[in-house]
């Protein structure tokens, strides 16, 4: 069986080599892959762009199974792998960095470190900020204590990040599929939005990149926030109407937001979030490297190897 790994994610093969049918080749994952390789039977990837990938499931006729490492598989699903071959995802792999970034975010928009950073390119001392976030009167906009957050999509990078934020005092709220209680936190379902929204003071979507999520957060879903809610994506970019975004920013509808993802990426320089105004930006770095890779890999391709495919965590559903 030959496995493709991307070469720059620690992943320790010898496990594997104890069939002499079996070889790792690590890849670079910004190139095609070789054509000494387009036998290959498993496919690992992680970062690799879409290029990449759609030309891997044209030439990889006899790949079998597609491992990557992201946390959600609609860069794997979107290439055109044929029908039969197998694939799974990286779900888990990167919680805890998720969470820490959606956590620095909702911080950075709700203490306005924007404001700060622009006050200090321009050498100003901004005591109106100051004054501001110590008014009684301010509540929710400045701080997480006694604020209201919903987490829309919660799933396990919501469970990690849930009791973060209730540690600041915040009380936390989910959205999901299903209504009931998940880690302890209240959710509802999708129909229960629009009742909870009018009641949010952060907006946080982990939501991910499907059909039925594309542009959920659109101008009738962001009506319902109260105008000083503030939003920030750290699931994917394609569930944001970006024009109604910026349109609420503008307007003073919403009072600010953070995206660490959004639809196009790289952002391209004519995009109007880069100058909409209260809206801070990262550059997809929220999930960083996956951790624990070579342990996650090493028990996928055992499982593989022992029961077949049935047995891998993370099917997704095809």
């Amino acid at each position: 069986m030959k496995i493709l790994v991307p070469g720059n994610v620690p992943f320790d093969s010898a496990p594997l080599l104890d069939d002499p049918a079996d070889v790792v080749v690590p890849y670079v994952m910004r190139d095609a892959i070789p054509d000494e390789h387009a036998d290959a039977d498993v496919l690992v990837t992680w970062a690799s762009p879409a290029r990449v990938l759609e030309d891997a499931a044209r030439r990889l006729t006899r790949l079998r199974w597609v491992q990557t490492l992201t946390a959600g598989p609609d860069a794997v699903l979107a290439a055109g792998f044929a029908p039969g071959v197998v694939v799974s995802s990286g779900r888990g792999l990167h919680d805890g960095t998720v969470a820490e970034h959606t956590l620095a975010l909702v911080l950075a928009t709700v203490r306005r470190i924007d404001r700060s950073l622009a006050s200090q390119r321009s050498h100003d001392w901004d005591r109106g900020l100051g004054k501001e976030q110590a008014s009684a009167e301010a509540g929710p906009t400045y701080t997480l204590d006694g604020a209201r957050v919903t987490i829309w999509g919660f799933g396990s990078i919501a469970e990690r990040l849930a009791p973060l934020l209730a540690a600041m005092g915040a009380r936390v709220a989910g959205v999901a599929s299903t209504a009931g209680e998940r880690a302890g936190y209240p959710v509802v379902d999708y129909a229960g939005l629009s009742a909870l929204l009018p009641e949010t003071d952060v907006l946080i979507s982990l939501l991910p990149a499907t059909p039925a999520t594309r542009h959920a957060l659109d101008a009738a879903t962001l009506a319902l926030l109260p105008p000083h809610a503030r939003f920030v994506n750290a699931g994917r970019g394609a569930t944001v109407d970006e024009g109604a975004l910026v349109a609420a920013l503008r307007s003073g509808a919403l009072a600010g937001a953070a995206l660490d993802v959004t639809e196009v990426e790289p952002l391209p320089a004519a995009s109007p979030l880069w100058d909409a105004p209260n809206l801070i930006i990262t550059p997809h770095v929220a999930g960083g490297r996956p951790q624990h890779a070579k342990e996650f890999l090493t028990a996928q391709l055992r499982a593989w190897k022992q029961t077949g495919p049935g047995s891998l965590q993370n099917l997704v559903a095809r």
